[in-house]
């Protein structure tokens, strides 16, 4: 059970915050873990705005990772309370942090693939999953669901192939974050709908980021309970496609609660 603070926990800066960490939301009044948190300071210009990456100078006062949670904190005028000073918010805060949130993904995605550790391409990436290099597989957010299904499939055969081969309860993450725009820019090609992330510590960044924009834009049902919600498997219908990161499970259970912890690496193989 969370625990319930009274008053704006806000931090003394960027070295305060090292993993593990936890921190009051200034919406919810609840104690969190850093990683379920976005952490806002205010810039020069009297601003509040999101610190993403725990880095930026000055105290911080901390809002759960949900699009509603950080629009209510700017609607509600939670920053200047929680600051005891004047600050703006723009009641644009909410989109605004989650296009700083795709830029990151996008820039993690890029040095990924600038490392070599990234194939793109409906035949690179079935070959990719057949050798079973693939550490996470991505589909454009506005891909055809045909062509996803049939790579969804091939990533199961090779999760249950691995579990045949003594791998410990093995899992594939599959993610639809990214538009194929978003995807095109971040690997410099055009008209990407498939492609994967290969095994190896590369794509470490990439997969943490990735899973807290998915966090931030799934989390809205319920920002009281946790923020890392429990996703349903990446298998598209023919409605519009929603971002999702799911891990493939070879377990008998239905559960399909985000954990990426468990995805295991196996030898990573250059395409």
């Amino acid at each position: 059970m969370l625990a319930i603070a009274d008053q704006a926990d806000l931090d003394n800066g960027p070295r305060s915050t090292k993993p593990g960490t936890e921190r009051m939301c200034a919406v919810t009044r609840t104690v969190r873990p850093i990683d379920d948190l976005i952490r806002f300071v205010v810039a020069p210009t009297g601003e509040a705005i999101p610190d993403l990456k725990r880095k930026l100078p000055g105290r911080g006062l901390w809002v759960t990772a949900s699009r509603k949670a950080v629009a209510e904190a700017a609607k509600r005028n939670l920053f200047a309370k929680g600051f005891k000073k004047a600050v703006k918010a723009s009641p644009t805060l909410a989109d605004d942090t989650d296009r700083l949130m795709v830029r990151g993904v996008i820039e993690a995605l890029a040095m990924t693939a600038k490392a070599g550790q990234v194939v793109s391409g409906f035949t690179k990436v079935e070959d990719a999953l057949r050798r079973g290099t693939v550490g996470v597989l991505l589909h454009a957010s506005n891909g055809a669901p045909d062509g996803i299904r049939k790579l969804d499939g091939i990533a199961r055969q090779r999760v249950e192939f691995d579990a045949e081969s003594g791998d410990d309860a093995p899992k594939l993450p599959i993610m639809t974050v990214l538009s194929s725009d978003e995807l095109d820019l971040a690997l410099g090609r055009s008209n990407v709908i498939h492609a994967a992330v290969l095994t190896g510590p590369a794509g470490k960044t990439f997969l943490s980021r990735s899973q807290t924009l998915v966090q931030y834009r799934l989390a809205d049902d319920d920002i009281n309970g946790s923020a890392k919600a429990s996703l349903t498997t990446a298998v598209p219908d023919p409605a519009p496609l929603t971002p999702t990161i799911s891990p493939i499970d070879n377990s008998p259970t239905t559960d399909t609660s985000l954990d990426t912890t468990n995805v295991r690496p196996r030898t990573t193989q250059q395409d």
